[in-house]
């Protein structure tokens, strides 16, 4: 609580003479008085508090514009109605003004400030302070570059400046209550936080996925190294790109999980079916949301099932195919930017648009496994919690079908279902033929 008091008081500091230089530019504006002057609006001295807020300004040097810039976009989250000033009528057309930018939102009953709200805040009608704005919101300035806040896109055909001016969920919570929340799943931002119980050695992989797997342990224990002291940035791009091909339940999730938890690196898996839209552009916004949040967190980012994001294009000219080959490439742009590690899942290799095999560092193959690889599989699947009836045999069990991992654990789930009907702990052979018949019947065999 003691945090959260300081970071308040630092905020409603800043707050209180973002409110002096709004109120002092729009006085002037309708006076046609002097221009608002930092000079004579100085920014409080923060300096000796413990906020966040108050490190974040001083780590980045940020001028007094640049304080602004983020007053005005956090305070629809802390003090709205600061901003009900642009609210002015303009009895000449009977509207609001032009010049004030900003937007209502479907539930937000204050004004939400927009690229057009910044410039009339920090310039008034100066064209120089306009033209500024593309570097104070563009890709090279910290804002853009560390997440901090940005300009969203406008609707298609208006100006840039139409763009609603947005701080980032992360900059919110740790300027107010101090810390980050890891983000949760939602069509905002669609993906999950994937994490294990497992260690590798309950995971059996063959000797040559392995050894590729090592690859990517190496880089992402050893990339400052290389880049930086070894002085191969210039030659090397950042990030690690990786495909994970073979057929379902052959340990693609799990190695993803493994290396995050060796690493300790935060995986987090997209969800294919909530980033595709058949929306024009929708794709691209949902994708870029997962990108711009990773971007300097240092997560391994997991597309399983990876073809409908990262699938071949197509060579029709329908507009349809057209937009959906443009989405292909703005997700091989985005790929190839991220300075972390991404690793695509798919069941067949073929299916990935050569675009982005090109660019991949490692394709490590999970084939299914040999019957030496599925006894030990069985053996240690079945290992703990239930007792096994002696008829059980796992190397021949090995031997007689050829399953996947993944399938033997679930297997042992319907194995655990008929103990539990029993109401004892005791696994028989019938059980397990039973499951085994069940996967085959998935995917149209017969065991």
């Amino acid at each position: 609580m003691e945090n959260i008091n300081i970071n308040a008081s630092a905020l409603e500091k800043e707050l209180e003479w973002f409110y002096k230089v709004l109120k002092a530019r729009m006085d002037a504006y309708f006076s046609n008085g002097e221009p608002v002057s930092f000079r004579t609006l100085p920014p409080p001295d923060l300096s000796g508090d413990q906020s966040v807020y108050t490190g974040f300004v001083s780590h980045y040097k940020f001028s007094p514009a640049e304080r602004i810039t983020i007053m005005l976009a956090a305070a629809p989250h802390l003090r709205p109605q600061l901003l009900d000033l642009f609210y002015a009528k303009n009895t000449d057309y009977d509207r609001g003004f032009t010049e004030f930018g900003g937007i209502k939102g479907a539930n937000h009953g204050g004004f939400i400030p927009t690229g057009e709200t910044a410039s009339f805040v920090l310039g008034g009608l100066s064209l120089v302070t306009r033209i500024q704005l593309s570097e104070l919101l563009g890709a090279s300035h910290p804002f853009s570059q560390h997440n901090i806040l940005k300009l969203n896109p406008p609707p298609e055909g208006e100006p840039w400046l139409a763009g609603t001016l947005e701080l980032s969920d992360e900059y919110l919570q740790l300027f107010t209550i101090g810390k980050y929340k890891k983000p949760t799943f939602s069509s905002k931002f669609p993906a999950r936080l994937i994490t294990t119980t497992l260690n590798w050695d309950q995971l059996v992989l063959d000797a040559n996925t392995r050894e590729e797997i090592d690859e990517i342990i190496s880089w992402a224990e050893n990339q400052q190294m290389i880049m930086h002291d070894w002085g191969l940035a210039g030659n090397v791009k950042p990030g690690y790109r990786a495909l994970f091909f073979g057929p379902p339940g052959t340990g693609k999730t799990l190695t993803a999980s493994l290396i995050g938890k060796q690493c300790a690196k935060d995986v987090y898996k997209i969800d294919a079916s909530m980033v595709v839209s058949k929306w024009v552009g929708e794709t691209e916004k949902n994708l870029s949301r997962v990108f711009d949040m990773a971007e300097n967190k240092d997560w391994i980012l997991f597309f399983d099932e990876a073809d409908a994001l990262f699938g071949k294009r197509s060579d029709t000219s329908s507009s349809q195919e057209r937009y959906a080959n443009q989405e292909v490439s703005y997700l091989l742009q985005r790929t190839e930017d991220y300075p972390g590690i991404v690793i695509l899942a798919s069941n067949l290799k073929g299916n990935i648009d050569e675009a982005f095999t090109r660019r991949f560092q490692s394709m490590v193959h999970f084939p299914m496994p040999n019957p030496r690889e599925r006894e030990e599989l069985w053996k240690t699947i079945f290992g703990r919690g239930l007792e096994l009836h002696e008829d059980i045999d796992f190397k021949s069990l090995a031997r007689q079908h050829e399953i996947s991992g993944g399938s033997i654990v679930n297997i042992l789930k319907y194995c655990a279902i008929k103990a539990s009907q029993r109401k004892n702990r005791k696994i028989t052979l019938a059980d397990v033929q039973a499951g085994i018949r069940k996967e085959m019947a998935k995917e149209g065999k017969t065991g």
